[in-house]
């Protein structure tokens, strides 16, 4: 049986990767020998200092295979002022998390083309690098269109949910960022946001910059960090404190704070095949915690375990309902 590469290379603190990430702008900047013996330097400090660099060197052999046009927003960035640098390094650690999957895990951030369509299968999520830098996730079940051309930037959202973090547009003027979904645009501003789609509604969540909405034929109304909201067609919105849970999807769980059961439920059913349902009679149960979304039968167990419910199968276990114990 095959090794298994995260078994072999274990992870990593984010301070160091970020660490890593600002070692190898220097480098991309100044690659003198003062440089390279500073850095070979902090490599010998610490075992987890020369991981991080390995894994850095890996990152920047795997940049070197795709266009010069793709590599620019991932080194490219570096002497545009000390905020970008920053946003550079954060973004660049990110990418680093991803690394010790070898090519398979570039694979997940490999960068989108203007007009690809982008999809991800039931149980499974995806990290896909924009044109200009920018990083989109897709969550399970997701459908997603890519359009870049001179004037614009644009997702439209078919199904599902992503969570995105715009990078600057490398044209001058700068193009609009937007993500259109059946019930309005949503315009970007400098913005880390989650968006999830339904039947009847649109959802946002904002955790950084702003947003400006367009929907059905009321005017413009604006979304700002630490906020959420949803949208239809029809121009109706609300708008409420943001739940800093609702992007945990991103790290495979799913966190509840007195949330009804029908909910985890149906966040749970997304991410596997078959079907689960709640019974309506537990439907408003309020549920907290957190549940792994790639494991979803430790999840219904965790909820057996604490709450008054019990998780009937039919044979086979294709259809699953929670009903009260």
């Amino acid at each position: 049986m095959p090794a298994d590469p995260a078994a072999a290379d274990p992870p990593l603190p984010a301070a160091v990767l970020e660490q890593a990430a600002e070692w190898l702008l220097r480098l991309h900047d100044d690659d003198s020998t003062n440089t390279r013996d500073a850095c070979a330097q902090w490599c010998a400090e610490h075992p987890d200092h020369a991981r991080a660099w390995q894994r850095a060197q890996r990152l920047q052999a795997l940049v070197a295979q795709v266009p010069s046009g793709w590599a620019l927003p991932v080194l490219g960035r570096s002497r545009s002022g000390a905020g970008s640098r920053r946003a550079a390094i954060k973004r660049i650690g990110l990418w680093l998390t991803l690394v010790p999957a070898g090519w398979a895990g570039w694979q997940l951030a490999m960068p989108v083309a203007p007009g690809q369509r982008e999809r991800t299968a039931v149980g499974q999520r995806r990290l896909r690098i924009l044109p200009d830098g920018s990083t989109v996730h897709l969550d399970t079940d997701t459908r997603l269109q890519v359009q870049f051309d001179p004037l614009q930037r644009q997702l439209q959202l078919v199904r599902g949910q992503i969570l995105v973090e715009t990078a600057p547009d490398p044209q001058s003027p700068a193009r609009p960022f937007q993500v259109l979904t059946a019930h309005g645009q949503i315009r970007a501003l400098g913005t880390r946001f989650n968006v999830r789609l339904d039947d009847q509604r649109t959802h946002l969540s904002l955790y950084a910059g702003s947003l400006e909405i367009h929907a059905g034929t009321s005017d413009a109304w604006r979304l700002h960090a630490g906020e959420q909201a949803w949208f239809d067609a029809a121009g109706a919105h609300a708008v409420d404190a943001l739940d800093d849970s609702a992007s945990a999807w991103v790290e495979g769980m799913l966190v509840a704070d007195a949330r009804p059961l029908a909910e985890v439920v149906a966040a749970l059913a997304r991410h596997r095949r078959g079907v689960l349902r709640c019974d309506p009679q537990v439907a408003l149960l309020p549920v907290s915690g957190a549940f792994p979304l790639d494991d979803s039968e430790r999840s219904l167990a965790l909820l057996e375990a604490t709450y008054p419910v019990r998780v009937q199968r039919s044979p086979g276990g294709w259809w699953v309902l929670v009903a009260a114990r």
